[in-house]
């Protein structure tokens, strides 16, 4: 209401919208908005999958945040479920935390070695993420090492190791060779 009021562009004052539509929520609905307060938990969980499927993965903070005028706030999520993690996971996502976010990139990270034939340089997986958005992105990834310096090369230490176990010979400038 206090952005409607300081819109130079508004020719009514936000009383006379609440005087016609009877409050300011029923005036939102009406314009086919979603008032921010007085959703149900399951209409919050409902606009995530609806958000979800749009997007075709896992919302953010940062889409519901694109779509602020149009869907709920992270906020109001983490007010309501404790967590946005919290209601995306009772919405029927998968949110994965720490170790299990660093397990799922090194896999991921072992996948794109064997595509490119050598370890994957954070530029690579910034490339492979622009094609598939269920990667995280490069600076996700190497924040999840809590490193003091060369994170990403603790991560490529990770990818090696992994290529190792599934029988991956890579050579020192970390190229890969065959599969035994």
């Amino acid at each position: 209401m206090r952005e409607f009021a300081q819109d130079p562009k508004a020719r009514v004052h936000p009383q006379t919208v609440i005087e016609h539509f009877g409050t300011w929520n029923a005036a939102k609905r009406a314009a086919g908005l979603f008032p921010r307060r007085f959703l149900t938990r399951e209409e919050l969980l409902e606009q995530l999958r609806a958000l979800g499927a749009e997007l075709g993965r896992t919302p953010t903070a940062r889409d519901l945040a694109a779509r602020r005028r149009a869907l709920p706030s992270a906020s109001l999520y983490a007010h309501t479920f404790g967590s946005l993690a919290n209601a995306l996971r009772e919405a029927g996502f998968e949110v994965l935390q720490g170790e299990e976010r660093l397990e799922r990139a090194v896999v991921q990270g072992a996948e794109l070695a064997a595509g490119l034939g050598r370890l994957p340089k954070m530029a690579d997986w910034a490339d492979a993420r622009r094609n598939d958005r269920a990667l995280l992105s490069e600076w996700q990834v190497y924040r999840l090492l809590d490193v003091p310096r060369g994170a990403w090369t603790a991560f490529q230490f990770l990818v090696r190791e992994r290529l190792r176990e599934e029988g991956v010979e890579v050579l020192p400038d970390g190229t890969l060779r065959g599969s035994s």
